[in-house]
């Protein structure tokens, strides 16, 4: 059965996206680990269906606002989880457990600039996926969309292609900010970064979903500007230039003291 829409759930710092079936839904990324009831209450009360109806939860990457509901949603509905294969090993090791930290702080440094309260947001920073996906695979289930791998932000971002109505989600790979479309403050790898542009802008979209925030028309030019301002080398933020003078009261003190454990 076909695509009926796409809606989008408002989050704790971002937008979760859900594609709507007669008989089954399909999550977009699956928002922040305080975003779960937000979307089943969605599901059951707007929507009016059973939670088990969601299917299948896309991860993009592994930031707490894309993967932090994951595990979660999994328990309550059943649904199975889509990742990349390189999003086991984000989080590995030392530096993994530290940059998990990082991305935690980040979240809450957003939140706090949008005057969101402090809400727990720890999660398992390694998801164990049911299905790995590769480029060009379709979505089980959900033939309708394309897997294309758009690392850059991360190494193990994905987006999701919608051909037949020339749209796709990106996770963090394009953010629009004081109606500007940008590059995510964070860029890895930005020869990857740059080469994930030209693919997406290779698909000649009518419309861009994104995260961070809502649906844009873009063009062929709008792209050619994100990459000409991609910087050369990787752009990251230090755990400490994280903790910034609108830091929620009493978190960089907890935040600073885990990452010194580690």
């Amino acid at each position: 059965m076909s695509l009926q829409q796409i809606v989008g759930i408002k989050g704790y710092i971002q937008t979760t996206y859900l594609a709507v079936y007669p008989d089954k839904l399909l999550l977009l990324d699956a928002g922040c680990r305080a975003d779960v009831d937000t979307i089943l209450s969605y599901i059951t009360d707007t929507l009016q269906r059973p939670i088990h109806q969601l299917k299948t939860v896309v991860v993009t990457h592994m930031h707490p606002d894309h993967a932090g509901g994951a595990a979660i949603l999994r328990q309550k509905t059943g649904c199975q989880i889509v990742t990349s294969a390189k999003a086991a090993t984000w989080y590995k090791g030392l530096s993994g457990r530290k940059q998990h930290l990082k991305d935690l702080a980040l979240t809450y440094y957003v939140a706090s600039r949008r005057a969101k309260p402090l809400i727990n947001q720890w999660y398992n920073p390694v998801v164990s996926a049911d299905v790995i996906a590769e480029e060009g695979d379709r979505v089980v289930g959900f033939e309708d969309w394309v897997i294309l791998q758009t690392p850059g932000h991360t190494s193990c971002d994905i987006s999701l292609w919608h051909p037949d109505t020339k749209q796709a989600y990106t996770g963090d790979l394009v953010l629009k900010i004081n109606n500007k479309l940008v590059s995510p403050l964070v860029i890895h790898f930005p020869d990857l970064y740059k080469a994930s542009l030209s693919k997406v802008q290779n698909l000649a979209l009518d419309t861009l979903i994104l995260a961070h925030d809502g649906k844009v028309a873009i063009g062929a030019a709008d792209f050619d500007q994100l990459i000409a301002k991609v910087p050369d080398q990787p752009r990251d933020m230090k755990l400490l230039d994280v903790l910034g003078i609108r830091w929620p009261k009493g978190v960089g003190k907890v935040v600073k003291r885990l990452g010194a454990s580690l």
